[in-house]
This record gives C-alpha cells, sequence and structure tokens, in this order.
C-alpha cells in the first residue's frame, strides 16, 4: 500500500504503534516507518514485530483500585487503546499483573496495524526529523543518525545516551522523626531531607553494598563509568571513607536532635513540583531491585521506604523533556514534531504506549484543525503527561513509571489504606468529565 500520508510516525514500537492506531481510528492516512524489516535492527531485538517486548512480557498490575499501572490500563481502555486490546486478548496467567503471549501479542499488534487501510507500513530507516507533522517514537535504542538529527535540533546537553538513576522514594513514608529538613551549612534553605548513619550503621551499609547482588550489563549496552554518575557501590569499593566523602558527607549538617554532624548522611532532592517524590542523592546503583529494597530500608528514616522508582545504569536515549516540550508533547523549537514513548522519558512497557496514545490524539485534534486539553493532572495519563511536559525537575530528569507521587495529593486527613482507593476514584470521575468534554460535538 502507498498513498500520501497526513502524518509520520518514526518508529514501531509500543509508542509509535498505539499512536498509529489512534490517529488511522480518528480517520487520518499514516505513514508508520519502522527500520526492523529493512536489513537493520538493535541489539536488543529479536524479531521485525511491532511493539516487541524486548524484556519481560508484564504490563505490571492490573488493579485499578489501588495500582497507578492499573489505572493506566483502565484509562486506556477507555480511549480505545490497540495495545490494551491485544494485551487482553493475549494475557496469560500472572495473578492480578497482566502478563502477555509476547509473540501472540505483537504479531496481532503488527497484523491490525499493517491491515488498516489508513496506515502505510513502511520498512525504513529515518535518519533526519521529517519536515511535515511527525511523531518520533524511536525508543531508547534510538539509531545513531537520528539520533544526531534530535541532539542538533534540541542541544546536545539536552540528549542522554547513558542513563544514570538513583532511588526515588516517595516523600509520605520518609520517617521525619528520624530525617530532618536543611541544607549543607544552612546554605539555600531546608532543600534537603537528612537521613542520618553513626559510625556502626554506616559500616553495615558500606559492607551491605559490596556483598549486596548485582546486575551484569549486557554487552550491547556498553555503559561507562563516569566519576559524576558511579554505582555508588563501585565508589564503595575504593575504600570504607569514600562515601563519606563522597554522596553521603556529613559535613555541614548538625543534626538538630544531637547538635552534631552524624558520622555519615544520606540525602533526598526534591523530584516534582509537588514535593511528594524524593529521589536519593548520588545512589546510582547496579544492585537489583529486591536487593535495593533491602539494603536501602536499613538507612535511618527510610525503614518503612516506598520506592517510586529503583536505581539503575544503562544505555538509554531520551530527551530533556519538561524544557522541550509543550504540553501536547510538541518540540517548541519545531512544533511539526512530536515525541512518544521512552524516548520522551517515561519508563515502561505501558508508559510508552499511553504517551503514544496521547501523541496520537493530539495530533489528530490538530489535523482537525482543532486543540485537544491534556487529560487532567489527577488521572493517570494526566499525571504521567505533567510529569514529562514540565512537573520534573529539567534538571535531574531520569525515567520514570506512572505512580501516585506524580498525582495531586488528596486533599485533609487521610487513613494511608485508604488513599490509593481515593486517587483512583478520583482520576475515574475526571477522566470521565476529560473525555465528554473533548467529544466532538452533535452534528
Amino acid at each position: 500500500m502507498n498513498f500520501d500520508h497526513d502524518i509520520h510516525i518514526v518508529g514501531g514500537g509500543l509508542a509509535g504503534s498505539e499512536a498509529a492506531w489512534q490517529l488511522a481510528e480518528a480517520g487520518y492516512r499514516v505513514r508508520l516507518s519502522e527500520m526492523r524489516g529493512s536489513g537493520v535492527s538493535t541489539p536488543a531485538h529479536h524479531t521485525d514485530s511491532l511493539a516487541e517486548l524486548v524484556c519481560s512480557n508484564s504490563f505490571r498490575s492490573d488493579d485499578a483500585d489501588s495500582n497507578a499501572v492499573g489505572l493506566i490500563h483502565q484509562e486506556m481502555r477507555a480511549l480505545g487503546s490497540l495495545i490494551m486490546r491485544e494485551g487482553d486478548r493475549h494475557r496469560v496467567p500472572a495473578g492480578s499483573a497482566l502478563a502477555v503471549d509476547r509473540e501472540g501479542f505483537a504479531a496481532a499488534v503488527t497484523a491490525a496495524l499493517d491491515a488498516h487501510p489508513k496506515v502505510d507500513l513502511v520498512r525504513e530507516r529515518i535518519d533526519t526529523l521529517p519536515d511535515g507533522p511527525a511523531i518520533v517514537a524511536t525508543g531508547p535504542l534510538t539509531a545513531p543518525l537520528l539520533a544526531d538529527a534530535i541532539a542538533a535540533a534540541t542541544g546536545k546537553d539536552a540528549l542522554a545516551f547513558f542513563d544514570a538513576i538513583a532511588p526515588v522514594v516517595h516523600g509520605d513514608s520518609i520517617d521525619m522523626d528520624v530525617a530532618w529538613m536543611a541544607a549543607r551549612w544552612d546554605k539555600g534553605g531546608a532543600d534537603y531531607i537528612n537521613c542520618p548513619l553513626d559510625r556502626e550503621q554506616y559500616a553495615a551499609f558500606h559492607a551491605g553494598l559490596l556483598a549486596g547482588d548485582k546486575t551484569e550489563y549486557r554487552e550491547w549496552e556498553n555503559v561507562p563509568y563516569f566519576e559524576a554518575c558511579m554505582p555508588i557501590e563501585v565508589a564503595a569499593e575504593r575504600g570504607v571513607d569514600t562515601l563519606r566523602y563522597g554522596p553521603m558527607k556529613p559535613v555541614g549538617l548538625d543534626n538538630p536532635r544531637t547538635g552534631r554532624w552524624p558520622h555519615a548522611v544520606v540525602q533526598l532532592r526534591q523530584d516534582n513540583a509537588l514535593g511528594t517524590l524524593w529521589n536519593i542523592v548520588g545512589f546510582q546503583t547496579k544492585l537489583k531491585h529486591a536487593e535495593q529494597v533491602r539494603l536501602f530500608r536499613t538507612i535511618p528514616g527510610l525503614e518503612n521506604a516506598e520506592f517510586a522508582r529503583l536505581g539503575g545504569l544503562h544505555r538509554n536515549t531520551f530527551i530533556r523533556s519538561p524544557e522541550l516540550l509543550d504540553a501536547e508533547l510538541r518540540l517548541t523549537s519545531r512544533p511539526n514534531i512530536r515525541f512518544a514513548g521512552q524516548i520522551t522519558g517515561c519508563e515502561g512497557y505501558i508508559e510508552s504506549a499511553a504517551i503514544g496514545l496521547l501523541a496520537g490524539r493530539f495530533a489528530a485534534a490538530e489535523l482537525a484543525g482543532g486543540t485537544l486539553a491534556p487529560p487532567p493532572p489527577a488521572t493517570a495519563l494526566g499525571a504521567l503527561l505533567g510529569h514529562i511536559t514540565g512537573a520534573a525537575v529539567a534538571e535531574t530528569y531520569q525515567p520514570m513509571n506512572v505512580n501516585f507521587g506524580l498525582f495531586p495529593p488528596i486533599e485533609g486527613r487521610t487513613k494511608k489504606a485508604d488513599r490509593k482507593k481515593m486517587y483512583t476514584d478520583r482520576a475515574r470521575i475526571a477522566l470521565g468529565e476529560w473525555m465528554h468534554a473533548s467529544s466532538p460535538a452533535p452534528g
């Protein structure tokens, strides 16, 4: 099938596939370019199928009442998501999670788009940014020439090829009877949460870092260790006091409960505008996730920490979206281009598809000569979109899964056990109102 197109989508992963489906279902002609199948692939992919799941086969929790991921599943189903439709059709047993037969799922997504009369699926590599309306959804392994073109359009400092991720903690799970707010030497305001360790606690933590179970990265990730983003356990190997002169240095931090500097300090820095998420400063790590949870909960004040994101270190290509994209995912310097999926800095299969869904809907509204208001921040879609397009701190921006820490807080005093249900109930009302307001007026 060959025809002129209304919009060009570059990348046939989860985000590009979902964006193409949303636009095609809205009646627009889509050119969907995917380099796999043209004689070019990536070290991570094994097939030419669209929406190939390269790691896990899980879309994670499907609980829409108490989990932000399950909630975004529900919202996407309500908006006619192809990814969710085929995920449901190819479900395999996984308890309360949605896991899929990866081969059947990808084959079905490919077949649906290949058969759609409004989609022209072209197996080709794109090396430059299109001049007309386009969505770039090339994921974390964007081909080098296109990555160079993106860097030229955004500024090289705004494109990351190296993902050094520190863990992020839900602020309301930090014990402020142990931790305290302060900046070093009291400069710049009480901007950090500080968790103190005495000599014995620090020694045990240091030993845990050395002994902890660590992830070995695949050869294709080719991760260099830069001094500024070295894994904390690699720094610990340099000597028992190395961390006390680095990210855990206690100088200039008087513990108000003792009037003295602790032996070591773990600092957390605000990670979103709402102040609900805090990243552990300097704690990028290769520790396996279960080991991170176990070890980091030995830090005083973090015994009951709930993690919105765990640490990591791997190759990733993503743009600094909060300072580059507008509220409709357009590149402000070239508004004909939208970005979607992991290249925007969202993390996870479903988050990528969700941003693809929104990019497709925003583009469809624009092609119709109108605009689509972003979904409310009280919805899972709106909370994730808001984080990507401005709520996150641009200087420390790193990939993030959808989680309740991205949502506006629930007003008033509530029991922690009730809060998640309150988030999801509020979100369903907000999504319904948004969908009603966004529906075309009767003819």
